[in-house]
C-alpha cells in the first residue's frame, strides 16, 4: 500500500491544484497562521509557531493520509505576479460521513480559490474517497466560509447550538451538507446587500461600527414600541448577532439587508430589508425598516425606501415582482413612508400587531407592483 506523500492523489482544474505538502510550504504556513481573520475563525494554536505548521504538515497530515482519517492537501494557485505559489490548506476529514475545514492565504482570498478548491476535494472524496455525505461547520458569522459551502452546493442547514469546542469554549456553528449526486453550484441565489447610493444616502452592509448604532435605535422606547420582540436589554451581542442572522438569510436568498448610512459621514441612520423572499411566492418581497432616533423627521427612510424599491425590481437587482410593507394603525411614520414611496393601501387587518406594551393595532396593508419598464 503506497504511504504519505505517494497516496495523495493530484487534483486540478487547471487553475487550482491540490497536492501534498512539502517543507517548502512551511514558511507560508505559519505566515497564514499568524494572520488576525485565521486567528479569529480556526482552532489554531495561540500563538501559532513554525513548529506547529511543520508538525501539522509533515506528521499529522502523513499520519492522517496513512490511516484515512485526514485527507488534507496544500492549494497551489497563481498570484498576480504570475508565480504559482501555496495557496492554503484543504481537509476531509473521516469516513463514510466526512466534514471538511480549509483556510486560504491572505493574498489568495477573493479570487474563488477555494470553491474551486472544494469542488475538486469533495469531488474526489465522492468519486474516489469513499465517502458518502460532507458536513459543512464555521463559526458564526464567519461570512467568508459560508460563501464558500453556498457557492459549491452545500445545503444550508442552519445554526447548531454548541457544535464546537475551540480553545476552552463552546460555540454555535452554521452548518451545512452535500452528498454524493448534488450538484456543486449554489442551491439558491444570495441576496447580496447591494450598494445603492442617493445624493445623501448609501444603503451598504452592516460593518462593525454599526453596532452601537443598532444597540441605540433598538434601545429607543419608540422602537421598542413598534418592534415587539426586540430583546431586552438590547446588548452589542444581540446587534451583532442581528447582523450574523442577516447574513445567513441572505445567503439562503430568504432576505436582503441594508445598513441605511449617511453618504458622506458613514454614520448608521437605520436598517432596511426585502424580506419572505423564497415564500410561497417567491417573485415577491415585504420590506421592513427601522429609523435611529436621531434621523427621524428628514425623509431619510423615504429616499431609502425609493432606492430599494427600484433595485428590487431590477432584473439585475432582486427581481420581484411585487412588494408589499405592512405598518400598524397607528404608526403615522410608517404609513408615512409607505404612502411616499409610492405603496398603495389594499387593506386593513384587524388587531393583527402585538405591540411592544402588548396591545394590538390594526394594521395596514400596502403594494407596489413592478412597472412594465423596471427603470421608471
Amino acid at each position: 500500500m503506497l504511504k504519505w506523500p505517494m497516496n495523495v492523489p493530484v487534483l486540478s482544474d487547471g487553475l487550482v491544484t491540490l497536492r501534498a505538502h512539502v517543507p517548502s510550504d512551511i514558511d507560508d504556513m505559519l505566515e497564514m497562521s499568524m494572520d488576525p481573520v485565521m486567528i479569529r475563525w480556526t482552532a489554531i494554536p495561540i500563538p501559532p509557531t513554525r513548529e506547529h505548521s511543520e508538525q501539522f504538515a509533515l506528521t499529522i497530515i502523513p499520519k492522517g493520509w496513512n490511516d484515512g482519517t485526514l485527507r488534507s492537501w496544500a492549494i497551489k494557485a497563481t498570484d498576480d505576479d504570475g508565480r504559482s505559489r501555496f495557496a492554503g490548506n484543504i481537509d476531509i476529514r473521516q469516513s463514510p460521513i466526512a466534514d471538511i475545514g480549509f483556510a486560504l492565504h491572505p493574498w489568495a482570498r477573493g479570487r474563488g480559490v477555494m470553491a474551486a478548491a472544494v469542488r475538486l476535494a469533495v469531488d474526489w472524496a465522492f468519486a474516489e474517497g469513499g465517502i458518502e455525505i460532507v458536513h459543512w461547520r464555521s463559526h458564526v458569522g464567519n461570512e467568508a466560509s459560508l460563501r464558500v459551502a453556498h457557492a459549491t452546493g452545500f445545503t444550508l442547514h442552519g445554526t447548531t447550538p454548541g457544535i464546537l469546542y475551540e480553545r476552552g469554549r463552546v460555540l454555535d456553528a452554521w452548518t451545512g451538507s452535500i452528498r454524493f449526486g448534488d450538484s456543486p453550484l449554489p442551491r439558491t441565489p444570495w441576496a447580496e446587500s447591494t450598494v445603492l447610493e442617493s445624493d445623501r444616502l448609501r444603503l451598504r452592509p452592516f460593518v462593525a461600527a454599526d453596532l452601537p448604532r443598532i444597540v441605540e435605535a433598538c434601545s429607543d422606547p419608540q422602537s421598542r414600541h413598534w418592534l415587539n420582540g426586540l430583546p431586552h436589554p438590547y446588548t452589542s451581542a444581540v446587534a451583532g448577532s442581528y447582523v450574523d442572522e442577516c447574513v445567513w438569510q441572505a445567503a439562503t436568498g430568504t432576505k436582503a439587508t441594508w445598513a441605511v448610512a449617511d453618504r458622506h459621514t458613514d454614520e448608521l441612520l437605520g436598517n432596511i430589508s426585502v424580506m419572505d423572499m423564497q415564500g410561497i411566492n417567491p417573485t415577491s418581497g415585504e420590506i421592513g425598516y427601522w429609523t435611529h432616533p436621531s434621523a427621524r423627521g428628514r425623509g431619510v427612510m423615504t429616499e431609502a425606501t425609493r432606492l430599494v424599491i427600484r433595485h428590487a425590481f431590477a432584473p439585475d437587482g432582486l427581481d420581484r415582482r411585487r412588494l408589499v410593507l405592512y405598518a400598524a394603525v397607528d404608526n403615522a411614520a410608517s404609513n408615512g413612508v409607505a404612502l411616499a414611496a409610492g405603496f398603495d393601501r389594499f387593506g386593513t387587518q384587524r388587531a393583527a400587531e402585538r405591540l411592544g406594551d402588548g396591545s394590538y393595532d390594526d394594521l395596514h396593508g400596502y403594494e407596489v407592483l413592478r412597472p412594465e419598464r423596471p427603470d421608471q
